[in-house]
């Protein structure tokens, strides 16, 4: 997975192998508890950081890590950004130390308007097939992903253009039955045709 670093008029490209985010797993829940108790973000003290926080937290760790040539630590900073916000692109990092002036720009899951949706969606217009459906529903509603001791996942709100998160589920099996019930509701409603 590619993730940009923006400093200044520099881009850096971090290609992170899926297998490293799998295999890091243990280091980014470290991270997530080293943060569960709250994180100076310059001037703000943040009592319970949220994900975009902690991203922020961790964007400016690749920062540090970047300016100092420190590869591998550079490798799993991106990395935890790509497991904890799906979608994104590219991180814009702030040199001045600003934690929460580090901007993340994530991508359009929306179909491409080259295509005209009546060619791609025989059964009307602005509603989508069974497999683009189900491919769409899968990009709107992320996998489960641990936090501090609970569990829960993020579903793409088209109407705001942003992340949306679950409630906090105590167990992994209780956030993949909501997440399940999510993925339905989101097949569904694009099989029925999509709200603008």
């Amino acid at each position: 997975m590619l993730l940009k670093a923006i400093i200044d008029d520099r881009i850096y490209e971090l290609n992170v192998p899926d297998a490293l985010i799998g295999q890091a797993q243990p280091f980014f829940e470290k991270l997530d508890q080293d943060m569960d108790s709250g994180w100076q973000m310059s001037r703000e003290w943040v009592e319970r950081p949220d994900r975009l926080q902690r991203c922020q937290i961790v964007a400016d760790k690749l920062l540090t890590a970047l300016e100092s040539e420190n590869q591998k630590l550079g490798m799993m900073m991106a990395g935890y950004i790509l497991a904890r916000l799906p979608g994104v692109e590219s991180v814009e990092l702030d040199v001045q130390g600003e934690i929460q002036n580090n901007r993340f720009n994530l991508a359009e899951h929306r179909p491409t308007e080259a295509a005209p949706r009546a060619t791609t969606a025989p059964d009307g217009p602005g509603k989508l097939g069974k497999l683009e459906a189900m491919e769409q529903a899968g990009k709107d509603v992320t996998k489960v992903f641990k936090v501090g001791r609970g569990w829960r996942f993020s579903v793409f709100d088209h109407a705001t253009g942003s992340w949306q998160d679950s409630p906090l589920a105590p167990t992994e099996d209780d956030a993949s039955r909501l997440r399940q019930e999510a993925f339905k509701a989101r097949y569904e409603a694009l099989q029925r045709g999509r709200d603008h």
